[in-house]
C-alpha cells in the first residue's frame, strides 16, 4: 500500500499537481507489486510538506516524535586535496550499495525545560549500512545511523525557526560474527591469517589480527523548514557528520558527511 501511495505522490509532485503528507500516503490506493517498485527508488522517499509554513506546534506533556524519516540526498567523504596547499575537503561520492539508505519509523520522546526542547531517539529503523566510492575508486563503507540521538533546540514549540542539534552513537559497521578474507574475526575464526603462523604476533599485523568493535560518535543538525499545526507534521533538512568503518580496527576511519531531508510527526 505504501509503495502505491509513494508512486502516486511522486508523480503528483513532479507534475506540480499537489503536495503530499503522511495522511495522503496512508489513504492512497495500492496496486503496485514488489517487482513494480523494485529498482525504481520510490521506496526510499520520505513524505514531504509543501505550502504550509505558518504557525507552530506546541510541545506539552508526554509529547513524542513518531514516524521520523531521514532521507539522504548527498554523501561526502573528507579527502586530501590535490593541491598540497589546501586542507582536506569533503568531496561528493556516489552510492555503491542498493537504494536502502533511508531511516524511517523512528520514534522518541520530547521534553521541555527552561533551556528548550530535547528529543531522545528510542527506536525504529535507525541504521543502514552504506558504501560510497571516492573519485579514485576507493570504496568507503559506513553505518548511517541516529542511534541514541539526543538533540536540543531552544524555545517551547516547533516552528520554522526550530533547529535541533545533537550527538548520536555510531556502532561498528561489522558485527562480532564477521570474518575477514583471512578467516579472522572478533569472536569466531582464526587468531592470525592462515599460512602466517610464524609472523602472527608481529607488531605490524596486530591491527589486522586483533579485531575490535569500535563505537564512535556522530553529530547532527536538523533544521525545520515547514510545519503543519493542524496535523502536527513537520519537515526540513539535516546535516550529519560521523566516521566510516575501520574494518574492525584494521584501517583508519574517514570523516563522512550526509545531507538530506526529513519528515516527522508530533504525538
Amino acid at each position: 500500500m505504501r509503495f502505491r501511495a509513494l508512486f502516486i505522490a511522486f508523480l503528483a509532485v513532479c507534475l506540480g499537481i499537489v503536495a503530499f503528507n503522511r495522511d495522503a500516503l496512508a489513504v492512497a490506493p495500492s496496486n503496485l507489486t514488489y517487482d513494480q517498485v523494485k529498482g525504481t527508488g520510490l521506496a526510499i522517499n520520505c513524505p514531504t510538506l509543501e505550502g504550509v509554513s505558518t504557525g507552530s506546534i506546541p510541545v506539552e506533556g508526554n509529547a513524542s516524535i513518531t514516524d521520523l524519516c531521514l532521507q539522504p540526498t548527498q554523501f561526502y567523504v573528507k579527502e586530501e586535496s590535490t593541491n598540497r596547499r589546501k586542507p582536506p575537503e569533503f568531496v561528493p561520492t556516489p552510492v555503491m550499495t542498493r537504494l536502502t539508505y533511508t531511516l524511517e519509523q523512528i520514534n522518541g520522546s520530547l521534553s521541555t525545560s527552561g533551556e528548550g526542547i530535547t528529543f531522545k531517539e528510542e527506536g525504529g529503523i535507525d541504521f543502514q549500512a552504506i558504501t560510497v566510492r571516492l573519485p579514485d575508486g576507493e570504496r568507503v563503507p559506513f553505518l548511517f545511523t541516529v542511534k541514541e540521538l539526543i538533540a536540543n533546540s531552544s524555545g517551547s514549540d516547533i516552528s520554522r525557526s526550530t533547529t535541533f542539534i545533537g550527538k548520536y552513537t555510531v556502532p561498528s559497521y561489522r558485527t562480532s560474527g564477521f570474518l575477514d578474507p583471512k578467516g579472522r574475526g572478533l569472536t569466531v575464526g582464526y587468531d592470525t591469517a592462515v599460512g602466517l603462523p610464524a609472523t602472527g604476533d608481529a607488531v605490524e599485523l596486530d591491527r589486522a589480527n586483533v579485531k575490535r568493535f569500535d563505537v564512535s560518535e556522530g553529530e547532527m543538525v536538523m533544521q525545520i523548514e515547514v510545519v503543519d499545526p493542524e496535523t502536527e507534521e513537520f519537515a526540513g533538512t539535516f546535516v550529519s557528520e560521523q566516521v566510516s568503518d575501520t574494518d574492525m580496527g584494521a584501517a583508519d576511519p574517514k570523516e563522512v558527511k550526509i545531507e538530506g531531508i526529513f519528515y516527522g510527526r508530533i504525538a
